[in-house]
């Protein structure tokens, strides 16, 4: 708290201008009658926005300046403007008893789904090549796999990769999900795998396999060429995890062998991905730029807001963090 009596909430980012939060937090924080000073600790400001770290209350981040937690003793809670904070977690100076909470966007499953599917489908039924047969006036009809036949792998069934599967199966695709725990509430036309023991026969022979693992120590690196090699002959990688989840050098090797035939990437170890990636250059390589699901900042500015209140009123957050589990 300042010497004003208002909250001081640091928005803290080294990757993004937190400037579009401004007018969202402080309606948010209004309407719980809380007046708040915003610090944008972010890719403009620098860290010397903080200003006195000791005021700071609240702390709202994505991919926050390293070693800074011990500028801010008093901080009461870390609020990810994401549902992930892995982006948090890599920081050794983090104080572990302090809340930490994420955003759950009640859009996010239809955001993720509709990108999920156009992903899946556009590879399955060939449309890169159509789009190229245009650009030629050449008309062609190849042969289609019915959605029946094309075997699709969800890696990671919580709320977002439930939906996508929920999604896909009604399609008519071969659903599988694989999550670390068996499925509490099974989906209709999903054939469920759960834990180590069953990963391989998860794996054995998708056609696509799509990344929703949340970034743990057991997950960082997951997808690699034993993974690859599990997979169906010419099978297609969707990333809409992390991008520590993949080994880019296993990657292009598996490409250029024609073990996998697409990888359509939208999280990246380095955000922006810089010009000179061999990543978009690749043929067989579609990059994103980490779209496949946005999170409006009212959404974040009123989460923030009630989570804040709650730590007030020496409640947990509804969308805290386990952090002996990472997420």
């Amino acid at each position: 708290m300042n010497a004003a009596g208002q909250t001081v909430v640091a928005l803290i980012s080294r990757t993004l201008n937190m400037q579009y939060l401004v007018e969202a937090m402080h309606s948010a924080f209004a309407a719980q009658g809380l007046p708040v000073e915003l610090r944008l600790v972010d890719v403009d400001g620098g860290p010397a926005a903080l200003g006195d770290g000791a005021q700071v209350d609240l702390a709202v981040c994505w991919e926050p300046y390293q070693g800074m937690w011990p500028q801010m003793p008093n901080v009461r809670l870390i609020q990810s403007l994401a549902a992930g904070v892995d982006h948090i977690l890599e920081d050794t100076t983090l104080p572990q008893h302090v809340p930490m909470a994420r955003i759950r966007d009640p859009h996010m499953a239809s955001a993720m789904a509709a990108y999920v599917t156009w992903a899946v489908t556009s590879e399955h039924r060939q449309m890169d090549g159509y789009l190229q047969e245009q650009a030629k006036a050449v008309w062609s009809k190849p042969v289609v796999v019915p959605a029946t036949q094309y075997r699709v792998g969800i890696a990671g069934m919580g709320t977002l990769g439930a939906h996508c599967a929920r999604v896909l199966a009604t399609i008519g695709y071969d659903v599988r999900g694989w999550s670390r725990s068996p499925a509490t509430t099974p989906i209709d036309g999903v054939q469920h795998f759960a834990g180590d023991g069953e990963r391989a026969a998860f794996l054995d022979g998708l056609h696509a396999l799509v990344c929703l693992l949340p970034l743990t120590d057991s997950t960082r690196g997951v997808m690699n060429r034993d993974l690859f090699a599990q997979l169906a002959p010419g099978a297609h990688i969707v990333n809409v995890g992390r991008g520590a989840h993949l080994v880019e050098t296993d990657l292009f090797a598996a490409l250029d062998a024609g073990h996998l035939g697409r990888a359509t990437l939208d999280a990246f170890v380095t955000e922006p991905l810089p010009p000179t990636d061999p990543l978009w250059h690749h043929p067989k390589v579609r990059v994103t730029p980490h779209i496949a699901t946005r999170t409006a900042a009212t959404v974040i500015a009123a989460q923030s807001a009630h989570h804040w209140t709650q730590v007030l009123a020496g409640a947990t957050p509804d969308n805290a963090v386990d952090l002996s589990c990472g997420y």
